[in-house]
């Protein structure tokens, strides 16, 4: 029974992820430690005989995608399935100005995210479809083998729950730190299967980012 195997990677760290600062679709470069977490991936991914790289279209992801293509002599496929959540209102604002000014809002973040909706942005349903979508997508593309793509916190928790069946409550379930990869396998009978999550034992250094 073929096996296909996907790395899902979070991106780099960027300035904004240090100063706890809602990203969603604000296109930010990575700092440098980002760029240091890029390479340190790519090293520790040296060996996995991946045949495509995707990447969400921002300029994070596409940064930290490009040494792992780069060493294979791959282009950076991008890869709209896997675009960042857009956050509408709360996009560019510091996480605790939110928490002062509409503090219902915050609380429904922190303990009910699956439930809120973000004056303008895109829902966690909406997303759990969109990237369990494209998670099937690279599955189908690359049965067999095996394929990575780098996304954000966000989109890759929605291809993790998505992944495992979870419908409900699934957004706090995992954690994720800048540069990490988590994989899963696909077989045609038996769907996805989660084998690593937050794999992070070759970066050098990390921001923790609870909320």
């Amino acid at each position: 029974m073929p096996r296909t195997t996907l790395y899902l990677i979070r991106h780099g760290e960027t300035e904004m992820n240090v100063r706890n600062i809602f990203r969603g679709r604000t296109d930010i470069p990575l700092n440098d430690n980002g760029r240091a977490q890029a390479r340190q991936l790519a090293a520790a991914l040296a060996d996995v005989p991946l045949r495509a790289v995707y990447s969400s279209p921002m300029n994070r992801a596409l940064e930290t995608a490009r040494p792992l293509a780069e060493a294979r002599g791959q282009p950076v496929q991008p890869m709209e399935e896997f675009h960042n959540i857009c956050l509408g209102e709360w996009e560019g604002q510091a996480k605790e100005d939110i928490q002062a000014r509409t503090p219902e809002l915050w609380n429904r973040w922190v303990y009910a995210p699956e439930t809120l909706a973000i004056p303008g942005g895109e829902s966690l349903a909406d997303l759990l479809a969109r990237a369990g979508a494209g998670l099937r997508k690279l599955a189908e593309r690359h049965a067999g083998g095996a394929a990575a793509v780098v996304s954000h916190r966000s989109v890759v928790k929605a291809a993790l729950a998505a992944a495992v069946g979870l419908e409900r409550d699934w957004f706090w379930k995992f954690y994720l730190d800048t540069g990490s990869y988590s994989v899963v396998e696909h077989q045609p009978r038996l769907g996805f299967t989660l084998m690593r999550v937050n794999e992070s034992c070759h970066l050098a250094s990390k921001t923790e980012e609870l909320f």
